[in-house]
């Protein structure tokens, strides 16, 4: 599978991994930041973006993907950045593969098996009848009759494209993600101890790093630490782009 991805910059690469729902274009702002002193890639993972669709979707076979994708750019490690499912895809990947990963950054995610959170996510996009949208605008008042967020909604649509006919389609393959949701939801399969510098950035309002999972998740990440950013939530890095680049950019060196 050749995942979509946009490259910024030059030097010593950089790979970062988008989470549920997201897409590559989430982390342009911190690409290009980051590409003042590294080759930045940004992924569409499988069933996301533009990258391509398919029934097979979990940890294993998205750790594949980007094992794929780094050797056909003649990458034979690099530093890992992964938020959320992204997150999990860059663990899978580094315990898969420890020899390809200089460095890994975890943004605000465990290897833990989590509850549901976004069953009025999955129910309001599910029920959008896409056949009838003529805009983003009708789309949205749709939507936030369930969705009150609006920057929840926002993100969301981004999803939302003209497909060839000129009707409005998703970009994500949204029935394979509802129904792999569960597999989504669950740890990773550690297959071997990843000993490298790993830090985890965590949100101080966002649970879902705790101490307690924490440490579990240290078990595969021994040289883990983790860093705390203050009166922000799960969005850690478009909450708080500068501190997080401020830590992220000394870690990284």
């Amino acid at each position: 599978m050749e995942l979509n991805y946009k490259e910024f910059g030059q030097g010593d690469p950089i790979i970062i991994l988008h989470g549920l729902f997201g897409t590559s274009d989430n982390w342009q702002t911190i690409a290009k930041k980051l590409a003042k002193d590294y080759l930045v890639y940004i992924i569409d993972q499988r069933n996301h973006g533009r990258s391509p669709h398919d029934d097979e979707f979990n940890y294993k076979v998205m750790a594949e993907d980007l094992k794929r994708f780094m050797e056909s750019h003649w990458m034979y490690s690099a530093r890992i950045i992964g938020h959320s499912m992204g997150g999990k895809t860059a663990m899978q990947f580094a315990t898969d593969y420890p020899d390809m990963v200089e460095k890994l950054v975890i943004v605000d995610i465990a290897n833990e098996s989590y509850e549901g959170g976004h069953e009025i996510i999955f129910n309001a996009l599910l029920g959008l009848d896409l056949d009838t949208i003529e805009s983003r605008k009708q789309a949205d008042a749709i939507l936030q009759t369930q969705i009150k967020d609006f920057g929840v909604r926002q993100f969301l649509l981004k999803n939302l494209t003209r497909g060839k006919d000129g009707k409005y389609i998703w970009k994500m393959n949204l029935p394979v993600i509802h129904q792999n949701y569960q597999v989504i939801l669950s740890k990773i399969k550690e297959d071997e101890i990843y000993e490298n510098a790993t830090l985890f950035v965590k949100g101080g309002l966002s649970k879902y790093i705790t101490r307690a999972n924490f440490e579990t998740t240290k078990l595969f990440f021994p040289n883990a630490k983790i860093k705390t950013i203050d009166k922000v939530g799960h969005w850690v890095h478009a909450e708080a782009p500068k501190e997080f680049l401020e830590i992220i950019i000394k870690f990284l060196k």
